[in-house]
C-alpha cells in the first residue's frame, strides 16, 4: 500500500507516492528504564528542603537536586535507608545532602527543622512536601484516630512547612513549592479512602496556597504520579494482574520511575518553570 503526497511549487503541483512505512512495534516495558536529567544552572547552590527524602520517590528527589549542584536537605523517619542514600550520593561525586531525623506529624519538631536548615544552608528557595503513606485500608477498618493520622501524615505538614519557609523565600524574592499528589482519586480505586482524600486535598491546598504566595513570586504546584515503580510498591502491591492493569491503562506503555518524578520536580523548580503556579501536573504514563 502507498500513501500520495502532492508536492507544490507555486501554481503546480505533482503527485509523488512513497510506500507506506509500517509502525514500529509496541515495546514491552523493561524492568528498570534508564532516565536522564537535564541540566538548570538555576538551581546551583539553591537551598532545596525535602521531607520524606530517604527512599523511593523522596530518595530521587534527593539525587536529582544534589547533583543539579543544590544545597539539598531532607528529613525522613528511616534513619538507616537516609543515612546509605547520602553516602552513595558523595560517594558519586556530589556535596553530602543533609540529612534530618524528624517525623514530619510532630509539627513543632519539624518548624525547628526548618528553621535549622535555614541556619546551616541558608533561607529555603525550594520545598518538596513529598512524605506521605500510601497504606492500603478498608471502609470499615477507619476509624477516627486512623483518620487523623493519614490527615497528618499525608497533608497537614504541607501546610506547615510552607507556611514556616514563607518568610525565607520572600527574602530570597520568590520560590517554589512543589506539592506531592497522586492520581489515585482520579482513578476512583477504593482501596485507600482516607489517602485519596487526602491526595485530592492536596491540589486544593496548592491551589490556595499559589494564590496567597503569588505576589511574593512564589510558585506552588503539584505533581501527581501515576503507577512509580519504586521498591516498597515493587515488594508490597504490584502484582502480575496489578502490572497488567496499569499496562492496559496507560496510553504509554513503559513504567514510571521515581527519576520521571524528580525531573518533573527539577524543571518546577527551576527558572525553566518560572511562569508555572497553581497547576497540577501528572506524571503517570497516560493513565489518568
Amino acid at each position: 500500500m502507498t500513501w500520495r503526497v502532492f508536492l507544490l511549487r507555486g501554481a503546480a503541483s505533482r503527485v509523488v507516492s512513497l510506500p507506506r512505512q509500517r509502525p514500529p512495534p509496541v515495546r514491552a516495558p523493561e524492568k528498570m528504564d534508564t532516565t536522564r536529567s537535564s541540566i538548570y544552572p538555576s538551581l546551583v547552590d539553591k537551598t532545596v528542603f525535602i521531607s520524606g527524602g530517604g527512599s523511593g520517590i523522596g530518595a530521587a528527589f534527593v539525587r536529582a537536586f544534589s547533583l543539579q549542584g543544590a544545597r539539598v536537605a531532607f528529613v525522613d523517619i528511616a534513619e538507616d535507608a537516609s543515612s546509605v542514600l547520602v553516602d552513595q550520593i558523595h560517594a558519586a561525586g556530589s556535596a553530602k545532602p543533609l540529612f534530618i531525623h524528624c517525623d514530619v506529624c510532630d509539627i513543632d519538631a519539624f518548624r525547628k527543622v526548618i528553621e535549622n536548615v535555614r541556619a546551616d544552608l541558608g533561607d529555603i528557595g525550594v520545598l518538596v512536601n513529598n512524605a506521605a503513606s500510601d497504606d492500603r485500608h478498608a471502609l470499615d477498618s477507619v476509624t477516627p484516630e486512623y483518620w487523623d493520622a493519614r490527615i497528618a501524615v499525608n497533608l497537614r505538614h504541607m501546610f506547615f512547612a510552607a507556611q514556616a519557609v514563607l518568610p525565607q523565600m520572600k527574602r530570597l524574592g520568590g520560590g517554589s513549592i512543589i506539592n506531592l499528589g497522586s492520581i489515585i482519586w482520579r482513578l476512583k480505586q477504593t482501596g485507600t479512602p482516607a489517602y485519596s482524600t487526602t491526595k485530592a486535598a492536596v491540589t486544593g491546598l496548592t491551589r490556595t496556597l499559589a494564590r496567597l504566595f503569588g505576589p511574593f513570586n512564589i510558585r506552588v504546584n503539584t505533581i501527581s504520579p501515576g503507577a512509580v515503580w519504586t521498591e516498597r510498591q515493587i515488594k508490597l502491591w504490584y502484582t502480575p494482574e496489578l502490572e497488567k492493569e496499569i499496562a492496559d491503562g496507560q496510553c504509554l506503555n513503559t513504567r514510571v520511575l521515581p527519576e520521571d518524578i524528580a525531573n518533573m520536580a527539577l524543571f518546577l523548580a527551576s527558572d525553566a518553570g518560572a511562569k508555572c503556579s497553581a497547576q497540577d501536573f501528572i506524571v503517570d504514563a497516560g493513565w489518568s
